[in-house]
């Protein structure tokens, strides 16, 4: 069954942005909370046969999220996230940045801007990654992030539909 569910995802190797718009079939709170709390997170954020885990995550302004990427061998990428602005089911932007696994960020990171919305029963996220450095988005390029970001929302939209009908 095919859905009409909305899911653009543009670059703008100019503007070192990647734009992305993604709708879902629930309800505002129920994403906002997939978005926000790392137990849900987990769940869906890493392309499979990859796995998330969340070592830590503080959901407020000036807290973080730190987490790796752990491929099927074990093998893991750390991300830290730091979180600049929150406006509860709305918004939430983030400094985010490579990591090694003592929490040391490689720099430049990216800012990530979060903007939340909800009509007829649809929850339409809107994501804009700015990066620091034009090198910087051709590495997330060339790791596969459009295509590991395009599963990691299939993912989502699979947990949501399967937390919807419990």
């Amino acid at each position: 069954m095919k859905n009409n569910l909305l899911f653009d995802f543009t670059i703008d190797k100019a503007a070192k942005t990647v734009y992305i718009t993604r709708e879902f079939a629930a309800d505002l709170s129920l994403v906002w909370d997939a978005f926000t709390k790392p137990e849900i997170l987990d769940q869906w954020v890493a392309p499979k046969p990859w796995a998330s885990k969340t070592k830590f995550m503080d959901f407020r302004v000036g807290g973080r999220r730190f987490y790796a990427m752990v491929s099927p061998e074990g093998q893991e990428r750390w991300s830290i996230q730091e979180y600049t602005s929150i406006t509860p089911k709305t918004n939430f932007k983030m400094f985010n940045a490579f990591a090694d696994k003592d929490e040391n960020p490689e720099l430049p990171g990216s800012d990530w801007d979060y903007t939340f919305s909800e009509q007829n029963g649809k929850t339409t996220v809107r994501i804009t990654i700015y990066n620091e450095s034009l090198a910087r988005l051709e590495k997330m390029v060339e790791m596969g992030f459009k295509e590991g970001f395009t599963m990691s929302m299939s993912n989502l939209e699979n947990l949501l539909t399967t937390i919807s009908k419990k």
